[in-house]
């Protein structure tokens, strides 16, 4: 046989440390009304001893103290979860991630590709946040292996493009036959910062900024 409780639960979506905030403050208000009617009201003949005020504001205060220890802990459960504190774990570290992505700085973005094998030629294209084609380069090392490429943000009709702009990399490489090589754009950088984004870590490394998620590898800067 099942019992069922008469006592309504809770609904899911309420934060019980956000009911006690709320009863406490409600306590709390009612609590300072019946010191101050205490001290107006005690016997002039046989005052209440001053330990005793101390007594209860030291308790009032640990409850709220309590409270929000609470939400600090509730906070780091929730950072722990999302990685955060293990992508914390890496500033100052040399990391390699998954990213055709890079913002303008001072002047410049860089991002870093490899080829898989020897190419015949290599299309490089610079792409704005809305994939409009921004510039355009034909580089002549096209041997395997990883390379990188500086864009100094002068655009198609030579404009420099402002400093925090982000841009994608586009690379075509292919061979003597027309045949496209496998390749992969990536970024490569010490980490200096952490922030979170939408619940997720993201790594700055120079101007670029990537997500803890496609972070391929770690180690320490040479």
């Amino acid at each position: 046989m099942t019992v069922t409780s008469t006592t309504a639960a809770p609904a899911a979506t309420q934060d019980i440390s956000i009911l006690g905030k709320d009863q406490l403050a409600t306590s709390y208000d009612t609590f300072m009304k019946l010191l101050s009617a205490q001290i107006k009201n005690q016997d002039p003949l046989a005052p209440m001893d001053g330990n005793q005020f101390t007594q209860q504001l030291v308790q009032m205060t640990g409850v709220q103290q309590q409270l929000y220890s609470n939400d600090l802990l509730k906070q780091l459960v929730t950072n722990s979860g999302t990685g955060m504190s293990d992508a914390v774990s890496v500033i100052g570290r040399e990391i390699t991630a998954a990213s055709d992505k890079a913002i303008v700085t001072a002047g410049e973005a860089r991002w870093n590709y490899n080829l898989a094998k020897d190419a015949a030629s290599v299309k490089i294209e610079v792409l704005d946040s809305q994939g409009r084609l921004v510039a355009v380069s034909t580089p002549t090392n096209v041997q395997a292996g990883d390379r990188t490429f500086t864009w100094d943000g002068t655009d198609l009709n030579g404009v420099r493009r402002a400093n925090g702009g982000e841009y994608r990399l586009k690379i075509t490489p292919l061979d003597g036959s027309g045949a496209t090589v496998v390749s992969n754009v990536f970024q490569r950088g010490v980490v200096t910062a952490v922030e979170q984004v939408s619940g997720q870590p993201v790594l700055s490394i120079g101007g670029a900024k990537v997500p803890w998620s496609v972070v391929t590898s770690v180690r320490q800067p040479a």
